[in-house]
């Protein structure tokens, strides 16, 4: 897609041109307005002068003589010359000794430079800031543009995002497929009676492909595609918001049919409230983006597309249909989006043959889009850095590790004690892991350290799509969790803070098991916590009385406690193992699934 832009330049340009244009003028012009000019003049003719009294003032200087005539309106330059009865024959003359002043101000100059310059250098200052004004509002020098949308129109181009260059959200595309379908045959659906929604509204995390989907939208269809954030409809003036809906939407009923994509939408639409922070600007913006969605007027032909990740927090009368008819999901993608995801971005850099891409998507679980694409170009970087002309299935192995733990320090060295408890850690996690039935497959250890902060780590891998979990399945990775310490305390007879993060997920999944997910006998189905901004990290608050939240309190501590017990137990019982395989680790520094399941088996 080819982006029509108005360049701009920041209001220091300006600022530094009215500064640059005062320095040339006190350097150069003002001097050469104020100083009067000098006459040079042979010795004789200042003897001459002399004689006939028509020298003013004289100063006799170390290698010349300045001096004026009578009526000190000219100055004059000569030399030096041996003449012992200069001073007196000056005397005689009525000449004056004193400084002949070479600058003088005139009237005329003192005026323009008291009141003219400073004047013409306000109005130009004036000029300028109203213009960077006028521009930042979205119009062009010279009008009165304030309030004007600065929405980017995307033209038609070949060489734009297609719905094929956008993989694992088939089910957003089918929605927005039918948008452009509608749009190149609206007669198909009206002769049946169907009209398209007004809005729909993209919701999902970040990084799942939201803007691309509308880039992609742009580039299959062939009308008008107006592109605005949410952000810059909010202005500092009073109602310049609100103006700049109508623009927008007035451009657009001009273009019709034509589709208009705000992202981020939560900067203009949130609910409304009568708290005292509350911006009236936002507010009327709001209203003025409500009106023009479903008043009095109709948009035919106008089709609203709205991308957010958190709806929760838009007004509900934003929401209802009329306004945003449909709510596209755009979430997290499925094992088989994973592996269409890293296929499509994998096009754009020269792979191996080879590559198996359905193991690098299970490997990369929870990953994004955005993310996804992440992986490839670094697993892209990694060749290079090796000298290799394409990308290997290790580099796609190693990228996912330096997303996810950042890359490898080479300069961390650890002591022997310190890199056997790492051991340790690692294999309990394993250990424990492969002792119980409900828990994913290991798929390598390491204790190189990391620049996340990381000593080493245990990777898990399911073998297909995991959508649920059972209270089993929680709780032996509860267990899993508790390894790391466990094996600490069962071989090392010591505990160690590398286990703040192991402990940090095992509480938290555990107080979600009873208050969110109701997995607790004693309080049954009863919802204990909110969870708000599900696709930005879901931060809980706990809806209970002070007595219930000590409850629960208690409750999360007896259910760790109860795991950690029982994965000392289980170590202490294959202590053998544990040994054997920490020793393992210790020497390698790397293993995979497949040898530490030889060694466990054997």
């Amino acid at each position: 897609m080819n982006e029509v832009k108005t360049p701009k330049k920041p209001l220091i340009f300006y600022y530094a041109i009215v500064i640059i244009v005062l320095l040339l003028l006190n350097l150069f012009a003002v001097p050469a307005m104020m100083q009067r000019s000098i006459v040079e003049t042979d010795y004789g003719t200042f003897m001459d002068m002399t004689e006939e009294g028509n020298v003013g003032i004289v100063e006799v200087q170390s290698n010349q003589i300045l001096f004026t005539d009578k009526s000190q309106e000219h100055i004059y330059k000569t030399g030096l010359m041996n003449d012992p009865g200069l001073t007196e024959r000056l005397h005689e003359s009525g000449a004056q000794f004193g400084s002949v002043i070479v600058e003088q101000t005139s009237p005329i100059v003192s005026f323009i430079v008291s009141w003219v310059l400073p004047i013409v250098i306000f109005v130009v200052v004036g000029q300028l800031m109203s213009r960077y004004l006028m521009k930042k509002a979205g119009g062009g020098p010279g009008s009165m543009s304030f309030g004007k949308s600065s929405a980017k129109i995307y033209v038609k181009s070949t060489s734009g995002i297609k719905f094929a260059d956008v993989a694992g959200e088939d089910e957003a595309k089918e929605n927005l497929i039918e948008i452009v379908d509608y749009l190149h045959n609206p007669q198909k659906y009206a002769s049946i009676g169907a009209s398209m929604p007004k809005g729909i509204l993209l919701v999902g995390p970040p990084g799942t492909g939201k803007t691309m989907l509308a880039k992609a939208v742009a580039g299959e269809s062939n009308v008008p595609f107006f592109s605005i954030s949410g952000s810059e409809f909010v202005e500092m003036f009073v109602g310049m918001g609100a103006s700049k809906v109508r623009d927008l939407f007035k451009q657009a009923k001009e273009k019709a049919p034509c589709i208009v994509f705000i992202d981020e939408i939560d900067a203009i639409g949130k609910k409304r409230d009568n708290q005292l922070s509350t911006n009236d600007e936002r507010e009327q913006t709001l209203n003025q983006l409500l009106t023009e969605m479903d008043g009095f007027e109709s948009n035919n032909g106008v089709i609203i597309l709205a991308a957010t990740n958190r709806p929760e927090s838009l007004d509900p009368a934003l929401l209802r249909p009329g306004r945003f008819d449909r709510r596209v999901p755009v979430e997290l993608p499925d094992l088989k989006g994973r592996e269409e995801i890293l296929r499509v971005h994998a096009r754009k850099v020269k792979a191996d043959p080879n590559v198996d891409y359905n193991v690098i998507a299970r490997m990369a679980s929870g990953a994004s889009g955005a993310e996804l694409a992440n992986i490839v170009n670094e697993a892209a970087l990694r060749a290079v850095r090796s000298g290799r002309s394409t990308v290997s299935q290790a580099d796609f192995e190693e990228s996912i590790e330096v997303v996810i733990a950042g890359y490898q320090k080479k300069n961390a060295i650890l002591t022997d004690k310190e890199r056997q408890i790492v051991a340790y850690h690692e294999i309990g996690h394993a250990l424990v892991s492969a002792l119980q039935s409900h828990t994913a497959p290991v798929q390598k250890i390491t204790i190189i350290p990391r620049t996340s902060g990381a000593l080493g780590y245990t990777m898990q891998v399911d073998t297909g799509n995991h959508y649920l979990m059972s209270k089993e399945e929680m709780i032996e990775q509860i267990a899993t969790l508790t390894g790391g310490r466990a094996a600490e305390e069962v071989a090392c007879g010591t505990i160690t803070s590398g286990a703040s993060n192991d402990i940090e997920k095992a509480t938290k999944m555990a107080r979600a098991m009873i208050t969110q997910y109701g997995m607790s006998e004693d309080f049954d189905m009863v919802a204990l916590e909110t969870v708000s901004n599900q696709y930005l990290g879901g931060d809980a608050s706990l809806a209970c009385s002070p007595e219930l939240q000590a409850d629960i309190d208690r409750k999360v501590i007896d259910l760790v406690k109860s795991q950690h017990e029982k994965a000392k137990q289980l170590l202490t019982e294959n202590r053998h193992k544990l040994d054997q395989l920490a020793q393992y680790l210790y020497e390698k520094e790397t293993i995979t699934g497949d040898e530490f399941m030889q060694i466990l088996n054997a």
